[in-house]
């Protein structure tokens, strides 16, 4: 399967390292590819050419980017009842499609709102059923380009308090009579709620990337600390997860995403140790 490593661990969030030196650590250890995120490895003005720059170096390093990540969302919601706000996330949202196209990614991970953003007092909390009609209504604006761009738009399962079971999520995905909209699985996000298996079954033919990631319950439940810095630690039962994605036909994309809100507060990213360990435990995983 391909394997991939994100941005943020080996860059950190303020793009410290360039994508050509992210593309050259992957390279050198094996992966398949690398997941770019957009606003810190990428801008969010970048050129045409610049990104051809990029999708050709990539290629001669034989490094994919098959999809791209990006923090914006959690500041900026598909999913509000601000109407100027919808409009920067969409404005957004349609020149991230457009950096996927001339990249020449696949998929890109997109929020579709929240009802609470936990960790920011700032972010308005709003109705579930607000967030529903809010954030069908502006991907419905976005498919037809996605339509025409090729790319795929997949919606991450995050801690946004929407969409928490497989259940709901196959609802509210069969909504959208197109095969460019799909879901972008979290295998650690979805511990705290369910078994990572259990929306692979569910949802197979809807997911459009993995990212790979586990949790440490802690008193029936867990915090972001439950989020920790070793891949093979935790709830994920690997062994069921890979017969399930066997079931259902899955070889998309595997990339590890490793935030260790475990170490908080004094989490520092990059992490070059880290990023290295992840990617040798998500090859002996997926070999």
């Amino acid at each position: 399967m391909y394997k991939a490593l994100n941005y943020w661990v080996f860059g950190g969030f303020a793009g410290e390292k360039s994508p050509r030196e992210f593309i050259d650590f992957a390279a050198s250890r094996q992966l398949d590819g690398v997941e770019l995120t957009v606003g810190d490895a990428l801008s969010i003005d970048i050129t045409q050419a610049e990104c051809r720059e990029i999708a050709a170096y990539a290629e001669s390093r034989g490094i994919g980017l098959r999809t791209l990540a990006t923090g914006f969302y959690w500041g900026c919601s598909l999913g509000t009842d601000d109407e100027a706000e919808r409009q920067r996330a969409l404005e957004f949202t349609r020149r991230y499609l457009q950096i996927a196209a001339w990249l020449g990614a696949e998929t890109v991970l997109v929020v579709p709102g929240a009802t609470r953003v936990a960790w920011d007092a700032s972010r308005p909390v709003l109705a579930y059923k607000t967030v529903w009609e809010q954030s069908v209504r502006s991907l419905r604006e976005l498919l037809p380009l996605a339509e025409e761009l090729g790319v795929d738009i997949a919606l991450e399962n995050v801690w946004n308090r929407f969409l928490l079971s497989p259940m709901e999520w196959k609802f509210y995905l069969e909504q959208f009579a197109s095969s460019r909209i799909g879901l972008y699985f979290d295998v650690g996000n979805c511990c705290l709620y369910g078994r990572p298996q259990d929306y692979v079954e569910i949802l197979g033919g809807k997911i459009k990337a993995v990212h790979i990631k586990n949790f440490t319950e802690s008193d029936c439940g867990g915090g972001l600390h439950g989020f920790g810095d070793d891949i093979g630690q935790g709830e994920v039962d690997f062994d069921a997860l890979k017969r399930a994605f066997s079931d259902a036909g899955y070889r998309g994309p595997l990339t590890v995403e490793m935030i260790p809100f475990c170490r908080l507060p004094d989490l520092v990213l990059p992490d070059l140790m880290l990023a290295e360990r992840s990617a040798k435990t998500l090859r002996q995983l997926f070999e």
